[in-house]
């Protein structure tokens, strides 16, 4: 009788262990496809946060933050979008969210200010980034502070926030460029041409810098591309640019052979060169 007995207890307990083995298993799978389920969320929402569509991309992380509202990377996902679809004033008041958040951090701020600038709010922009501490150097940081400095005509303040901003970077091709346009607006062309020159060196295909490195050169009256990388395409587009600086500048008859030059050496039409030299042309016989 003692051996039914135990032999009972003995099954019960195999089938409680078995029981409780399956509870255990079944847990564990849970658990790893939950946290495969949080990896490839993040995964999606990297993607769709710097590789997608800016439009679908603000669409997805409006639906994210729909459903969980408090999660501050999903907030930061939406207002990234929104600065990426140029959709600004809304980017604004996300990035503001974001910052009001328990789990916000300085970069947050950053980020509010550089949405307050590409938003034209320049006073707001100078607030938030006066709530940022000295010892916060980021590469970002200084260069919106040297950009609201070059707003307010601080030449001093906007040319050590730029050096600061240089160094904090391995890329300067773009913080070089927007230096090179502060010193092209101050009328210190030599100055402008050199850093233009610079940020090519960094980014040889950046058009913005080319250009802007044309008009320095041609406010010297200094109507030659020097030995950049350029297509055939980019150098008649340059020659426009030097054609116009240089009738802008009295040199009437140089403007209109670098029109010409643009003209015969673009591949296709040149619509816009066209439509210039015409309306130089015009202007003269009438």
């Amino acid at each position: 009788m003692r051996q039914q007995v135990i032999f009972g207890i003995c099954i019960t307990a195999a089938f409680g262990l078995s029981a409780c083995g399956q509870q255990n298993g079944e847990a564990e799978v849970e658990r790893a496809l939950k946290e495969l389920n949080v990896i490839d969320e993040s995964n999606l929402n990297d993607v769709m946060a710097t590789a997608a569509d800016p439009n679908e991309a603000v669409s997805y992380f409006r639906r994210a933050t729909a459903n969980a509202p408090d999660r501050i990377d999903l907030q930061r996902g939406l207002a990234s979008s929104l600065i990426r679809a140029k959709q600004n004033a809304q980017a604004v008041a996300a990035w503001a969210k974001v910052v009001d958040h328990e789990e916000s951090t300085l970069n947050d701020r950053v980020e509010l200010a550089d949405a307050l600038i590409r938003n034209n709010e320049w006073d707001r922009a100078e607030s938030v980034l006066n709530s940022i501490p000295p010892t916060h150097e980021t590469y970002k940081r200084y260069r919106l502070e040297a950009m609201v400095a070059d707003s307010n005509q601080e030449w001093d303040k906007s040319d050590s926030f730029y050096e600061t901003a240089v160094g904090l970077t391995t890329r300067p091709a773009s913080v070089l460029n927007n230096w090179g346009f502060s010193k092209l607006n101050r009328g210190d062309h030599a100055g402008a041409e050199r850093l233009f020159v610079q940020s090519l060196q960094d980014n040889p295909k950046m058009f913005t810098a080319k250009n802007n490195l044309i008009l320095a050169r041609a406010a010297q009256r200094k109507y030659s591309i020097p030995l950049i990388d350029i297509t055939q395409v980019e150098r008649a587009q340059l020659l426009h640019t030097m054609g116009l600086a240089a009738i802008k500048q009295g040199d009437v008859n140089v403007g209109k052979g670098l029109l010409r030059e643009a003209i015969d050496t673009h591949p296709q039409h040149f619509e816009d060169a066209v439509r210039s030299l015409r309306a130089l042309e015009n202007n003269v016989s009438n």
